[in-house]
């Protein structure tokens, strides 16, 4: 069982997320708490093994209780028009987000991507996360160059689906490789960026491309 920890100030938004959850029949609710702090108190007691988290909550925010959980894997709950907090939560390498109006089975999934030790990425949630993210300045955009210069011709197109929101599986049928083939190239590229997460190595395809179009 997948031992999940829910922080978030609203009790009803706590309630609905139990529910969907424990519907899996492969994930247990182990704490629902209403801040940050209640959320680090918890995790410590209770072994979990992914917390959601409130990206604002009082007390103690979702993006500061991250940085203080050791061993659970993070997939922060957000609403939509929050971009600095995004942007906050992906460079920091949390594993996932879901907006707080996703469907059941995308919640689901995020929590069993994050498990896994993966980056949760539904194609329609990270185009539209990945749209309201602020391009970044010329100097982030050089480097963001440098770093991709590392890539092979083949990673790159790789990465740039990945960009577009694209899951393993989509971007293998479009390169024509296996889904397991685009895993393993993730791995690969993700190390050679030294990044934490997909989510991250998209952000520098942007960076780039937002300097490239200036």
């Amino acid at each position: 069982m997948i031992r999940v920890l829910i922080a978030d100030d609203e009790p009803l938004i706590v309630a609905g997320v139990r529910t969907v959850l424990e519907s899996a029949g492969d994930i247990v609710v182990v704490a629902g708490v209403a801040n940050g702090r209640q959320a680090v108190e918890a995790a410590r007691r209770h072994h979990v093994d992914v917390a959601l988290l409130d990206i604002t909550m009082p007390v103690l925010d979702g993006l500061a209780a991250a940085a203080r959980l050791a061993g659970p894997r993070v997939v922060m709950l957000t609403a939509f028009g929050d971009e600095r907090n995004v942007r906050l939560a992906l460079h920091a390498g949390v594993s996932g987000f879901v907006l707080k109006n996703c469907a059941p089975e995308e919640l689901i999934r995020a929590v069993r991507a994050a498990h896994a030790g993966e980056a949760y990425l539904s194609p329609a949630v990270t185009r539209q996360v990945l749209g309201m993210v602020s391009l970044g300045e010329d100097e982030r955009g050089r480097e963001a160059a440098r770093r991709l210069a590392v890539l092979t011709a083949r990673e790159r197109e790789i990465l740039a689906l990945v960009g577009e929101g694209l899951s393993n599986a989509e971007t293998g049928r479009r390169v024509h490789l296996s889904e397991a083939t685009v895993k393993t190239y993730m791995s690969r590229i993700l190390a050679k960026l030294d990044c934490a997460n997909r989510v991250q190595a998209a952000l520098l395809v942007r960076d780039a491309e937002s300097r490239a179009d200036r």
